[in-house]
């Protein structure tokens, strides 16, 4: 577990996407599921607020979420601490407040849905298409030209 800036990419492995799983509360949303979300493009980003790679992130992800948003695109920040004080859910909902998040923010301080993405790292990003399958990963800083591109290719996808 280490939020580097090594970036790493695993080829695309078309899994199905293990549910969010023990998922503490959600921030900006009811609770959700990826089966409720089945036809629609979602991007599932690992993140917790004092990682300096994840706040790198979060700009983009912001603009993703605004640009997409209306074209089929969920993004789901799965805030998952690093730190014991990352567990407060005072302390996530002031910073997804400072640093303008609006998307929902699913808090897994029991680390049960980082386990069942066989997540290492922080930011990383799973890219889940229409039929729930991952289909797009990236850890770590940069490749958001790419990133955008593959939001892009699902969300013009029949499905």
């Amino acid at each position: 577990m280490s939020g580097g800036t090594a970036t790493v990419d695993r080829p695309l492995t078309n899994a199905s996407a293990p549910e969010l799983t023990g998922i503490s509360n959600w921030i900006n949303s009811d609770p959700l599921t990826l089966q409720q979300l089945r036809g629609k493009v979602v991007l599932v980003d690992f993140w917790t607020y004092t990682c300096i790679n994840c706040i790198n992130t979060l700009p983009y992800v912001k603009s993703w979420n605004e640009k997409y948003k209306d074209q089929g695109l969920t993004v789901i920040g799965v805030h998952t601490p690093e730190y014991p004080f990352e567990r407060d859910t005072g302390n996530v909902k002031t910073a997804v407040k400072r640093f303008g998040i609006t998307y929902p923010v699913a808090q897994d301080n029991s680390y049960a849905t980082w386990r069942a993405y066989g997540n290492e790292y922080w930011p990383a990003f799973y890219l889940i298409d229409k039929t729930g399958k991952i289909v797009y990963t990236h850890f770590g800083e940069g490749d958001y030209a790419k990133t955008e591109a593959e939001i892009q290719t699902l969300l013009a996808q029949k499905g």
